[in-house]
């Protein structure tokens, strides 16, 4: 189809003229309304992701001689990242005369790996590492387990709130929550100030596709109607 044609089609029809494949011989140009097509694919783009279970490692450090609190502390945080489906990599920190007894630091992780065997497993061994000795904790349960469950306690939690009063003192409790439990919370104690977490996600956006129809001139750029 002439490219004059094209543009005639596109003007009545009150749509864009696209070039969809520019190395194609002849062009190949799709009429469309490009506005639309850019946001269904940003939705489709942000459904992808939110489905997407990405591959994360937690860090939690702890001392040979930790306290009782702030080992329940830290436990807590491992037991939570374990129910999001993470994986969780123990580090014992030695200091000074701390290194002559590196049993202080692998009874301390049998410890916790024995308070947290109904969410987790040992998938790496503890293992000294110059000052440090580490250990990596597997959860029982998957990403995409962990996601699905947070999801439907949101949804649940959603609904419950709706059929409550507006106004009422549970409702506005209800309101400071944060549903969406899919976001790694951020570790935001004192006594754990020394936490880090890593965290790796790969995602690539699959680009749209749309049928097309052949143009018989080249179409060096897209050219957009003008309103009828």
């Amino acid at each position: 189809m002439p490219l004059a044609k094209a543009l005639e089609l596109a003007q009545e029809y009150d749509l864009d003229l696209v070039e969809v494949a520019a190395t194609a011989r002849p062009p190949v140009c799709k009429l469309m309304d490009y506005g639309k097509f850019k946001y269904e694919s940003a939705m489709k783009a942000r459904e992808a992701r939110k489905n997407q279970a990405h591959t994360v490692i937690k860090e939690m450090k702890l001392r040979p001689k930790i306290d009782p609190h702030d080992y329940d502390t830290k436990k807590g945080h491992v037991v939570r990242f374990l129910k999001q489906g993470d994986k969780v990599k123990i580090t014992i920190m030695f200091r000074g005369r701390e290194q002559s007894r590196p049993e202080l630091g692998f009874r301390l992780l049998q410890r916790l790996a024995d308070d947290v065997q109904d969410l987790g497993f040992i998938e790496s061994s503890p293992k000294q590492d110059g000052r440090n000795m580490i250990m990596v904790l597997g959860p029982h349960k998957k990403k995409t387990e962990a996601m699905a469950e947070a999801r439907a306690l949101a949804d649940a939690r959603k609904a419950e709130r709706q059929g409550r009063t507006p106004g009422s003192d549970a409702a506005a409790d209800d309101d400071l929550l944060d549903d969406d439990l899919l976001v790694d919370d951020e570790v935001a104690d004192d006594e754990v100030a020394d936490d880090e977490v890593t965290e790796a996600a790969e995602a690539q956006d699959a680009p749209a596709e749309a049928p097309a129809v052949e143009a018989d001139a080249p179409v060096e750029q897209p050219a957009a109607s003008q309103g009828a």
